[in-house]
């Protein structure tokens, strides 16, 4: 898997006239690595670094630390080290560089990632080199996934529901969110994921929050509760939400649900290759509007290696431009109808996942019957 993107990758440095890209970010190192190393999300300072060519020549820099684990991971790569407190990983960049033939070379950085500082300090030791960003050209390139891809990601997508699914099936009325939080990671972990990423456990009066974990709150009769996470394994991660009650529903949650599964179907329907990423939200927008549901900015984005990745299906497909994005075969996207201030005290959101295929779309996440409130127990 790892060797074909990083072909298509070259292909596309190659068509752009560049003559290699250096990746800085932990998404794109694990894109075209196939693994994550472990502290460099933690610790912005501690670089990881991908060098890759035109023609197909791949090389790592790393810091000293996790040395043993890069290249236990990566035994065929070139790797090269740069010690950390006593050496500038820029300076050890630039000797790279320079070992490849790329000093004077028109290179391609994540200016949306590799801090200023660092950039200043890489063109000062490059002075011939010319800096162009790349961040478009990875962008686009993990849009279009591979089968390889497409595989992790519906496996994925299938840990998260079950998790999710057997840990609602085992609290009931009186359990604290941490007592569901106990059991969607230990779900999570019990498939086979590597990790998770945004955890959210809101019950009752807190399902109106959108990005909280867990509390002691404990559950009570008539409460509305939205659970999500995204399990994770080789740096791609794919969410899921689901929201449940407990015991009876409360007034007016099954007519809003019921609605929202509508606009889950409605978009599903529309999403197809061809397809407006905007016409879809202003579509879903229309439709929740008819409960007087106010809608937030997107119904659905792009999934593969980071919590959301372009397009969006919102008002804008691309984060701050008003560009729209047509939709392709391959894509995977996460889709969220959802109404977070239904006016009742609750919210509400259904998240799944989907993959765009030749004519339509397939249901990644297919585990949770979705089409009622899933109920959890109330005390008799």
């Amino acid at each position: 898997m790892r060797e074909e993107i990083r072909t298509k990758v070259a292909a596309e440095i190659k068509r752009r006239g560049l003559d290699a890209i250096v990746t800085t970010s932990p998404e794109n190192f694990a894109y075209l690595n196939g693994f994550t190393v472990p502290s460099q999300s933690l610790l912005r300072h501690r670089h990881a670094i991908a060098i890759l060519s035109a023609d197909g020549a791949f090389s790592l820099l790393v810091v000293d630390m996790e040395e043993a684990t890069v290249r236990g991971l990566a035994p065929n790569t070139q790797v090269a080290v740069w010690k950390e407190f006593s050496e500038s990983a820029m300076k050890r960049l630039t000797d790279e560089l320079r070992t490849r033939g790329l000093s004077k070379a028109r290179l391609g950085l994540e200016f949306k990632y590799l801090s200023a500082g660092d950039h200043l300090e890489l063109s000062k030791l490059c002075p011939s080199a010319t800096f162009e960003t790349c961040d478009e050209l990875l962008r686009d390139a993990r849009q279009i996934k591979t089968t390889g891809e497409i595989d992790l990601m519906r496996r994925l997508a299938r840990i998260s529901d079950t998790a999710i699914l057997r840990a609602m099936e085992s609290v009931r009325e009186g359990s604290s969110e941490f007592d569901f939080a106990s059991a969607l990671t230990t779900n999570v972990f019990s498939q086979g994921a590597e990790q998770f990423r945004l955890m959210i456990v809101a019950t009752g009066e807190r399902s109106q929050l959108p990005n909280v974990g867990p509390t002691g709150r404990r559950l009570q009769a008539q409460d509305v509760c939205r659970f999500e996470i995204f399990s994770l394994i080789s740096g791609y991660q794919v969410g899921v939400c689901r929201t449940a009650v407990v015991g009876t529903p409360p007034p007016h949650a099954e007519r809003i649900w019921a609605h929202l599964i509508d606009c889950k179907y409605m978009v599903m329907d529309l999403v197809k290759p061809g397809a407006s990423c905007i016409e879809i939200y202003q579509r879903f927008a229309a439709k929740l509007a008819e409960l007087d549901l106010p809608p937030i900015s997107f119904v659905g984005h792009g999934a593969g290696l980071s919590l959301h990745e372009e397009p969006y299906m919102g008002r804008t497909a691309v984060i701050g431009k008003q560009n729209d994005v047509i939709l392709h075969e391959n894509m995977v996207l996460g889709i969220e109808p959802l109404s977070y201030r239904t006016g009742y005290g609750f919210g509400m959101q259904n998240k799944d996942a989907i993959l765009i295929t030749a004519d339509g779309c397939e249901l990644l996440s297919d585990v949770t019957d979705t089409d009622r409130l899933f109920v959890i127990k109330a005390v008799d």
